[in-house]
């Protein structure tokens, strides 16, 4: 027996050493330590750029990076490079076919390999993510089409994980600052446009968790924690678990989460503050209304035992494609703030950061003003207005200006020089000024304003805009626009089955409950019945009533609906080369495996609603709608004709056209006819507009999945002009 466990145990023990040395190695594959050295000994700063979309068909694009970046990451010199995401276009010249091209694969990594030479930055500070762009119609990940694994610098340097930490120190490890990069993109890449969401697996949120809290352990040393990814987290999926990115976030109170993809044209406030909700029914799983949230009031603990406050800021950045911007980040004793630089108007001479007072409106946090309350802050951190100063030229003077609105006007407050704390052989310029920092706390997060100016050796002047600060952590709400709200306050993944179901039932119900009136109640809405209602609920039932007594399109309409539900929309190439296809639901996609023994199942969902709920809402509802009222404004024109002719309601059919136009003495009724003709005038006109705007969404999914429209989607390409061809032509008037 003793034998037998001895052998048991010799062969366990390697077993177990051989898991925990891949386990370890794993991490350290994954995990990067950098000491930071030289000064200012309190502040570290990166760099993140963003949907680059390096394209053929655009070279200007990587001819600005080539030119404007190197000169500018030279200037900064920052400790990291975060780039994230969208590397690549990967789209054809009309915009329409979305797949991998590999010249501008080759392209983007002779550019970076410039920049990084040009630039003097060590290659492995750059970390550049995968986007939805740089994924279009790769099959599996490290296969032939996935060229990212071959040209991006995480790709030459091995960091093959969806998930990649880089910690910075500074003062011998006292100082920890982590940052967490995530690639959550499909991983089976359909062709766009239905590869738009994040799609994080519950495996990638436990490496994002594990990642997170490799610092834990060490209590007493303060981390400041940043993740960067591509997908703001209102177009990111949960996991299969349900599972999200923000739980795992608010777990570890990160800083910020800083992010691409949504471009700037969508506006520049797409930032998003994140507070914990502990409430069981709560809209924020849909809905965001306010950038801001502020705290529920409840009883202040300031015991040092008290749970953190669970909370981050998002921050998605614009664009390079359009806009050519980069953005700064800095982390100063915990306090993180960042500069958005527009180089469309070239390259910039001096560039200002101020890191501490921080803007209340993108940067306070629930956690800054606890801590400032209970007194818990580090005073150090407050007893001074700081900024960073990169410039070309050497700064002969910079001045911090505080404006006190008050009464409404900005009257100055502050106007104090600073001094440069570093010397020359520093990582950057830090200036500081010492302030009375008590004396600007305000119940109000709008009432001082900050501004800092630096003047170079040349004699330009450069200063920052205006931004609110409050030194006891208050929050100044900032709305959004309609469309800030619509990219970033809205959580596409949870709304998307609700718009839907909601969508396709009152469509059905629209067809349904007029016919089952009329079946039961055996009664008509008249066009007198209208005109003495004078409501819209009544013509509106007129329209949907009509409909119904045109047989061959409400049972064509309501079998186009059932079809919809029940069957395959379309079939498509949706990687990109091979023969084989898949095919579209309302659920996603089912497409082939890359071993081709199984399918993958409903992926790209809710990626497929840029298909699906355009074509209900404004092809489909219409559609019934613009058939409906067809038939009623045959029934209400009948109904004119007969009450002004005297005829009996059999005469209609057989009257000529022309005995419309004039009365019994033969005067012409102008009024009437030229009513009733363009009333039908405008419905036709519509219908035009409808099959217009279908066929122009059928004719890119036609381009964008290598369709055949006749042989590939039929039903969801003829359906709806059909439908509305027969209502044209069985409504005309005699």
């Amino acid at each position: 027996m003793g034998i037998l466990l001895l052998l048991l145990l010799c062969l366990i023990i390697p077993i177990c050493y051989a898991q925990h040395q891949h386990q370890t190695s794993s991490f350290s594959s994954r995990r990067t330590v950098i000491d930071v050295k030289h000064g200012p000994d309190s502040v570290v700063w990166a760099v993140q750029l963003s949907d680059l979309h390096f394209s053929v068909h655009h070279p200007q694009r990587a001819i600005d990076f080539r030119n404007l970046v190197p000169p500018a990451l030279s200037m900064i010199n920052p400790s990291l490079v975060l780039i994230t995401g969208d590397l690549t276009d990967g789209k054809s010249k009309d915009l329409l076919v979305m797949k991998q091209n590999e010249e501008e694969w080759v392209e983007y990594k002779n550019v970076m390999e410039d920049v990084v030479k040009r630039s003097g930055l060590d290659k492995n500070i750059f970390y550049d993510l995968r986007g939805n762009h740089d994924n279009f119609g790769v099959p599996v990940i490290g296969g032939s089409l996935d060229f990212y694994s071959k040209y991006s610098i995480n790709g030459q340097l091995g960091r093959s994980g969806h998930v990649n930490s880089v910690t910075l120190t500074l003062q011998a490890g006292k100082q920890k600052y982590l940052f967490v990069g995530l690639d959550s993109t499909m991983s089976v890449g359909l062709r766009g446009p239905t590869n738009l969401f994040g799609h994080p697996t519950d495996q990638l949120l436990a490496e994002v968790d594990l990642e997170l809290s490799q610092w834990d352990s060490q209590p007493l040393k303060p981390v400041s924690k940043i993740s960067f990814g591509h997908f703001p987290l209102s177009f990111s999926a949960s996991s299969q678990s349900g599972k999200t990115l923000k739980d795992i976030f608010l777990k570890h109170s990160l800083s910020a989460y800083v992010c691409g993809h949504l471009h700037s044209r969508f506006g520049k406030n797409l930032k998003r503050y994140h507070l914990s909700s502990h409430r069981f029914l709560s809209s924020q799983k849909f809905f965001q209304f306010n950038l801001n949230q502020n705290p529920s009031e409840g009883s202040k603990n300031c015991s040092f035992g008290a749970p953190p406050v669970q909370e981050f800021w998002e921050w998605e950045m614009g664009d390079w494609r359009k806009t050519r911007a980069m953005r700064i980040l800095a982390i100063d004793r915990g306090h993180v703030s960042f500069a958005d630089i527009d180089f469309k108007s070239g390259s910039k001479k001096t560039i200002i950061l101020p890191t501490f007072p921080l803007d209340s409106r993108f940067m306070s946090t629930s956690s800054l003003h606890h801590e400032y309350e209970c007194e818990h802050m580090l005073p150090s951190s407050y007893e001074t207005v700081r900024a960073l100063v990169f410039s070309v030229s050497p700064i002969v003077s910079v001045v911090a200006k505080i404006y006190d609105t008050r009464y409404g006007n900005l009257d100055i407050v502050v106007d104090a020089p600073m001094t440069n704390l570093e010397d020359e052989s520093s990582r950057g310029d830090l200036y500081a000024v010492p302030w009375n920092y008590k004396a600007f706390q305000d119940p109000s997060a709008d009432r001082f304003w900050l501004r800092i100016e630096a003047t170079d050796i040349m004699g330009r002047t450069t200063m920052t805009e205006l931004r609110p600060f409050s030194v006891n952590g208050l929050h100044d709400k900032v709305s959004w626009t309609w469309k800030e709200f619509f990219v970033m306050g809205c959580q596409w993944e949870a709304l998307y089955y609700p718009i839907l179901w909601v969508s396709l039932y009152f469509l059905l119900l629209i067809l349904l409950i007029p016919r089952a009136f009329l079946f039961f109640s055996r009664k008509q809405i008249t066009y007198k019945n209208v005109l003495a209602a004078k409501g819209f609920i009544s013509g509106v039932g007129l329209v949907l009533q009509e409909l119904c007594n045109v047989p061959i399109a409400w049972f064509g309409f309501l079998g186009y609906l059932f079809y919809l539900i029940l069957f395959p929309w379309f079939t498509g190439q949706v990687f990109t080369d091979g023969e084989d296809k898949g095919y579209m639901t309302y659920m996603g996609w089912v497409v082939k495996s890359s071993d081709n023994k199984s399918n993958h199942d409903y992926i790209g969902s809710p990626d497929v609603m840029v298909v699906v709920l355009p074509h209900l809402i404004f092809v489909v509802l219409p559609a019934i709608f613009s058939s409906g009222a067809l038939a009623a404004e045959r029934v209400v024109h009948r109904g004119k004709f007969l009450s002004v002719s005297g005829k009996k309601k059999d005469d209609y059919s057989g009257l000529d056209q022309r005995s419309v136009r004039y009365d019994s003495q033969g005067n012409r009724r102008s009024k009437f006819h030229f009513g009733g003709h363009w009333i039908r005038l405008i419905l036709l006109v519509l219908c035009l507009v409808i099959c217009w705007k279908h066929f122009k969404n059928c004719r890119a999914l036609m381009k964008a999945y290598e369709m055949n429209p006749f042989l590939h989607f039929p039903v969801y390409t003829l359906g709806i002009p059909l439908l509305l061809v027969y209502v044209i032509h069985k409504t005309k008037r005699n």
